[in-house]
């Protein structure tokens, strides 16, 4: 079949196709004027949530969290909310929703729950593609009580909203509680250790008592040195002591005496060639030789005795210092342990006080964030009673049901022109006898024209003598 003979079919079958989309369409007008009014409310919500971790404080905004509408839709649809919003709009005190429960459920289960179901299967909630808005809609035969449970299910979304933001914050807060008083209780035991060792060793201030020590150290090694070098020359001097020695030769005394000796030895030996030994000049001036190198001796000794007296105490001396270094830089490094000692208790009391400062920071953070009634839902636009029905649309239940007719009364025809076939064209003619068409008579042209060659069909052979 072409499309020509498709046409023909659809005009030889016009009544049933006609009639076919007038009774679609009359009984989709019917259905709709027969169906009860149903009105659409709906309320818009803003969403700006920005999730924050209660234990670490770190702010991930909503829009890097792909799950977080879709969880914004199903608390909505939840049956705890719309258990929350039968309590509130009382629907459950109402006789006639008593009877229609027991009808339906015969007692079983509770009437909260019934009507839980039955406003969620009314309800649609739909987020926005590219934005934070949610849009609640809530259908219903009363468009006042369609309005009332739109706004309904959006103030109990927000309470819930805040109460399951609220709740974990509250057991959070609990928690930093806790670790609070722990970590509070670790400050006060290490303060207590730092002071107690601080009275055990005598610290105040460890750097400025190091300092002072270190001082006297770098002090006493200083005059360590200068003491050994003074005992080494001391003691090279004690060991070349004698007439010889620099001591001795530098000394004006002995080098008066020596003077003196020598003038008295000059007059002796010049006695002592022209005078007897007993006479009495000879004896004067050997009396007073005696004497200067008595004294001179003396003199001698003297300084001698007083060079290894000088060594004997720059040695003493030198041990003493010695012994004084090596108890003070005992005394230093026993200071430099404890200071270091101390170093390591003051990190504990300082890492004590910090870990106690953040908790309790969070710990206030997190309890006025749980008592807190804010919500980050924001009602855009609050519902109203519609003025409208949303639902039965007859013109377009009509339309629909008129394309939908004549899609049925297409097929209808095309059923009825395969029961009973009919010869509508030349082509129909052919594929029936199987023979060739010499003419065709057209009624709607004049007489004289009435019989033409049948040109539309050359493609079949003709019959000749």
């Amino acid at each position: 079949m072409n499309f020509f003979q498709f046409l023909q079919v659809l005009r030889g079958r016009r009544k049933i196709i006609l009639m076919t989309v007038a009774v679609t369409v009359l009984t989709a007008f019917v259905v709709s004027l027969l169906q009860p009014k149903v009105y659409k409310a709906t309320t818009s919500l803003v969403l700006n949530y920005k999730g924050v971790d209660p234990v670490t404080g770190m702010t991930l905004p909503a829009q890097l969290m792909p799950g977080y509408m879709p969880t914004q839709v199903d608390i909505i649809t939840s049956k705890n909310v719309a258990t929350r919003v039968v309590d509130e709009l009382k629907l459950a005190d109402n006789p006639e929703a008593k009877e229609q429960y027991l009808e339906a459920t015969h007692g079983r289960g509770t009437i909260r729950e019934w009507l839980a179901e039955l406003l969620l299967k009314n309800l649609e909630v739909v987020p926005s593609r590219e934005s934070s808005v949610l849009d609640v809609s809530f259908k219903g035969s009363d468009p006042k009580f369609a309005a009332s449970v739109a706004n309904a299910f959006a103030g109990q979304y927000q309470q819930t909203a805040v109460h399951l933001k609220a709740e974990p914050l509250k057991r959070v807060s609990g928690f930093f509680n806790e670790q609070a008083k722990m970590l509070r209780q670790n400050l006060e035991q290490a303060q207590q250790k730092l002071s107690k060792y601080q009275q055990e060793k005598g610290i105040v201030n460890a750097d400025t008592r190091m300092d002072v020590e270190t001082n006297r150290l770098n002090e006493l090694s200083s005059q360590l040195v200068q003491a050994q070098a003074q005992l080494m020359e001391a003691t090279s001097r004690r060991a070349n002591n004698g007439g010889a020695s620099p001591d001795v030769v530098a000394n004006p005394l002995i080098q008066t005496l020596k003077a003196e000796l020598a003038r008295a030895e000059a007059k002796f030996s010049q006695a002592s060639q022209n005078l007897g030994r007993n006479h009495p000049t000879y004896i004067g001036a050997k009396a007073e030789v005696d004497k200067l190198r008595a004294e001179l001796n003396a003199q001698i000794g003297a300084i001698s005795g007083s060079v290894a007296s000088n060594a004997r105490i720059l040695q003493q001396r030198e041990a003493e210092l010695r012994a004084a270094f090596a108890a003070q830089k005992s005394k230093v490094l026993e200071l430099n342990r404890a200071r270091d000692e101390l170093s390591v208790l003051i990190r504990e009391v300082e890492n004590a006080q910090k870990a106690y400062d953040s908790a309790t920071q969070r710990f206030n953070q997190t309890s006025i964030e749980g008592q807190a009634n804010q919500t980050d839902v924001a009602v855009l636009n609050v519902a109203t009673p519609p003025a409208t029905q949303a639902a039965p649309k007859i013109m377009l239940n009509t339309f629909l049901a008129g394309i939908l007719g004549a899609l049925l009364g297409i097929a209808i025809g095309v059923l009825a022109e395969m029961i009973d076939r009919r010869v509508r064209t030349a082509n129909d003619l052919v594929d029936v006898l199987d023979a060739p068409v010499l003419g065709v008579i057209d009624w709607n042209q004049g007489r004289k024209n009435r019989f033409n060659a049948p040109a539309l069909y050359a493609n079949r052979p003709l019959l000749t003598n």
